[in-house]
């Protein structure tokens, strides 16, 4: 592996994250809170620690996908770690698995929490816990091959490590140029609705929080019954932009450039509107007799099912008290998400697509057995390792839900609660049904639950594999003899 590379990019990681906090010590400074020496205090740190890894150049600026993978890995876990120390610090998430948890949901766009009460936490807390989210639902690393070189032409196993989806391509010619237009798409959505919360007298500061979490589709509020409380304008304005933010943001670029054509004929975008309008409806038809308005319940329906599959994870209703249709519908939409290229969570729209056009052609072959289809994807002809590896994304999808279920099931809670939580972790959804629930929490959860959701977390954020591979012994064998030999290279040279 190319560690010097690796311990590069953590660095530039830290420079950043330590730029971030000062956001919420603006605010705190803003509605005089003492709560903002503790992001002062961890933005000087990441700055220091930053600077220090990252401050040599590496001789070798090009590495491959492994590398990419593991620095991916790192990289978040050493932002959750650093993020979480201003919790701990203000005391108001006081253990360090709690803290470390609230930070990984912010990061990966998941959105459960351990805070029993959102309200009385301060307001530059507030701010940090829906900017985690504006960061993760793009990627940090996107962000860094945005404003700085990191690795000249290796930057596409970055993206490809950290992006969502089976497949990551360039959108223009450079990777770089690629993640800064992905960005603009990003600022403009972004601003975009918060111009329309504060349309709808919602205050400055609501709809900072609640926009950038709505853009990184994570789901943390600043009111502990979520949107419930809001107008039904605001509610349909956080529909509209949690379906616009997990659409493929390839389309946004087409429509830029005016290739509407191009744009609608994606099919994994009007597979993703057919399953959100469909469920939407079949949903609103289960529940309107629960509501006074008819205008009511299909507000309802439409948000939830706009939170459930995009995995923003915010909440208008205890839908919990649905009916059994709208409650299975909603947690088959957890195993679906959003569309790859996008700020939501989930196995992906595009992969589904992939994976019935596969059984269908397989289909066929008995059918036909002389006969040679291709899978077809927007006109397009399929590439057999996109195929391969979305069969393995299913079946490693599986294997770790199953093992994450054993181990949460230790703690003896019902079955309902243990498979919507891991489903939401893994999915980086949200709430779940019964005690993990939207008018739940997750601080009952016992301790290992929680290590076992904060992997879920960051292994679904990453796609599963980058968080996997460091679990590999032979990793880190062949990292250590690395390390052995650059030593001994330069006891050589020294000696000379």
């Amino acid at each position: 592996m190319n560690i010097s590379i690796m311990r590069r990019i953590l660095g530039y990681v830290l420079l950043l994250e330590s730029g971030l906090l000062l956001i919420p010590c603006f605010i705190g400074i803003i509605y005089h809170e003492r709560e903002c020496f503790a992001y002062l205090i961890t933005s000087a740190i990441c700055l220091a620690v930053g600077a220090v890894i990252g401050i040599k150049k590496p001789k070798n600026a090009v590495f491959y996908l492994k590398d990419g993978c593991v620095a991916t890995a790192l990289s978040w876990i050493v932002l959750s770690l650093f993020g979480c120390l201003p919790f701990l610090m203000t005391k108001e998430i006081p253990h360090f698995i709690d803290a470390l948890f609230e930070t990984v949901s912010g990061f990966t766009t998941t959105g459960t929490t351990v805070i029993n009460d959102v309200e009385i936490i301060s307001h530059a807390s507030l701010i940090w816990r829906s900017l985690t989210h504006w960061v993760g639902g793009m990627g940090v690393l996107v962000f860094l091959m945005a404003v700085v070189p990191l690795s000249g032409g290796s930057n596409i196993n970055l993206m490809k490590a950290e992006s969502p989806g089976p497949s990551v391509g360039k959108i223009v010619p450079k990777m770089k140029q690629t993640a800064r237009l992905l960005y603009v798409i990003y600022v403009a959505l972004t601003l975009a609705e918060f111009v329309f919360l504060l349309f709808g007298k919602m205050s400055a500061f609501e709809s900072f929080a609640t926009t950038t979490a709505t853009a990184g589709t994570g789901g943390f509020g600043v009111r502990n019954s979520s949107i419930a409380e809001y107008s039904p304008y605001i509610k349909w304005v956080i529909t509209a932009f949690m379906i616009l933010f997990g659409v493929n943001f390839n389309a946004y670029y087409y429509i830029i450039m005016r290739q509407y054509k191009r744009a609608l004929a994606i099919e994994e975008i009007r597979a993703y509107f057919a399953v959100v309008v469909l469920s939407s409806m079949v949903i609103f038809a289960n529940i309107i007799h629960m509501y006074p308005t008819a205008f009511e319940a299909i507000t309802h329906s439409f948000f939830q099912v706009a939170a459930v599959i995009t995995t923003t994870g915010f909440s208008t209703t205890d839908f919990d008290s649905w009916p059994a249709l709208s409650k299975t519908i909603l947690v088959m939409l957890m195993f679906i998400g959003a569309c790859a290229g996008s700020t939501g969570g989930g196995i992906k729209v595009s992969r589904y697509i992939i994976a019935f056009k596969s059984v269908g052609r397989e289909i066929k072959s008995f059918l036909h057995p002389k006969s040679v289809s291709k899978v077809k994807m927007d006109s397009k002809v399929l590439d057999s390792d996109v195929i391969r590896t979305t069969n393995i994304y299913f079946i490693t999808f599986i294997m770790v839900f199953v093992v994450s279920l054993l181990l949460v099931s230790i703690e003896g809670r019902d079955l309902t609660s243990n498979f919507t939580a891991v489903a939401s972790e893994i999915n980086n959804i949200g709430p779940g049904l019964s005690t993990a629930g939207p008018t739940e929490n997750f601080a009952s959860f016992s301790v290992l639950s929680k290590c076992v959701f904060i992997f879920d977390m960051l292994a679904g954020r990453l796609e599963l594999f980058p968080m996997l591979m460091l679990f590999q012994p032979a990793l880190w064998r062949d990292t250590v003899k690395q390390s052995v030999n650059d030593v001994k290279k330069k006891k050589r040279l020294s000696t000379k």
